[in-house]
């Protein structure tokens, strides 16, 4: 592990802690910046010796626990108790970046890659019926924030689900050209 990913892990828990109160106001910079910041500072911490003994085997033992974890966070009483309770937002602090963004860094290096575009297609769809979730409910679903703020949160989980969709859409429609195997002629001739 080098040192500017350890800084670069510091920066982004510190700037969570330092910003709290101005991303926990509003849904959308609290769980579509603060909280992937946090999942993202775990997973610059993981080394390729994480996940790496054989009780995780293809990833999956790290991967569970990255998405049960995401799956917590994501609920809208965690996200009520993380706004108005010192003690859960402490645990959100610790848990995102050790049992989310470290366990889901060491997990996809080992992850076949069916497991991996499954786990993509998931995390789409999920994305797609909180934002729907979020624009469609009659009544607001965080108590902790107002319906408007609400209604641009979903709408926020449709941009990500958008923008995600096409970062790992592309690189399949613009990869390498094949390579002639060995020994076959390259049809210049």
């Amino acid at each position: 592990m080098t040192a500017w990913r350890i800084l670069a892990a510091a920066v982004l828990i510190g700037a969570g802690v330092a910003l709290r109160g101005p991303l926990e106001a509003h849904p959308v910079t609290h769980m579509l910046v603060q909280m992937p910041g946090l999942a993202l500072a775990g997973a610059l911490l993981a080394s390729p010796a994480i996940g790496s003994g054989e009780w995780n085997r293809g990833g999956v033992a790290a991967l569970l626990a990255a998405v049960f974890t995401a799956t917590f966070w994501m609920l809208p009483r965690s996200i009520d108790a993380a706004v108005s309770g010192p003690l859960v937002d402490a645990a959100k602090f610790a848990t995102l970046p050790l049992l989310a963004g470290l366990p889901l860094a060491a997990g996809w290096r080992r992850a076949h890659p069916l497991l991996r575009g499954f786990l993509k297609a998931q995390a789409l769809s999920m994305l797609g019926i909180l934002a729907f979730l979020y624009t469609h409910a009659p009544v607001r679903i965080c108590n902790a924030y107002l319906a408007e703020d609400q209604f641009r949160l979903g709408i926020g989980f449709l941009a990500v689900a958008v923008a995600l969709a096409v970062l790992w859409t592309v690189p399949l429609l613009v990869g390498e050209a094949p390579r002639p195997a060995a020994g076959m002629p390259t049809g210049s001739g």
